[in-house]
């Protein structure tokens, strides 16, 4: 089951950073290379936090699935600054924070199965 999920994980972060990609393109120029080159790390270190899940041990995804939470918390916050700053309108702000939203619900259930299966 959560190995399904792992490979679930991976096309919907891809298209998640496709969309936010896109979004940080179209900010303001000041703030594209500030608040959007923090944002681009911490997808790309998100990223490739993902692709590590299927190469360690169960001990280690644990580890690898809290950055990755974390990582997501960190981006809900950017979303959160850009909508407050107005460099992204309402409509982008909430699709955006779906996507991480459904990427958090991934995780959470990774970090429940891998939990319990430590526990056993």
């Amino acid at each position: 089951m959560e190995i399904r999920k792992e490979l679930v994980l991976i096309p919907k972060a891809e298209n998640y950073i496709k969309y936010i990609l896109n979004l940080l393109f179209k900010l303001p120029r000041t703030e594209k290379f500030s608040i959007g080159n923090e944002y681009k790390q911490t997808m790309y270190k998100m990223l490739e936090d993902i692709m590590m899940i299927s190469k360690v041990g169960i001990e280690e995804k644990l580890n690898y699935i809290n950055r990755i939470d974390a990582r997501l918390n960190t981006q809900r916050i950017f979303l959160r600054i850009m909508n407050e700053n107005h460099w992204i309108d309402e409509k982008k702000f909430r699709y955006s924070m779906e996507l991480v939203d459904e990427l958090g619900k991934i995780v959470g259930g990774l970090l429940k199965a891998y939990a319990k299966n430590i526990k056993k």
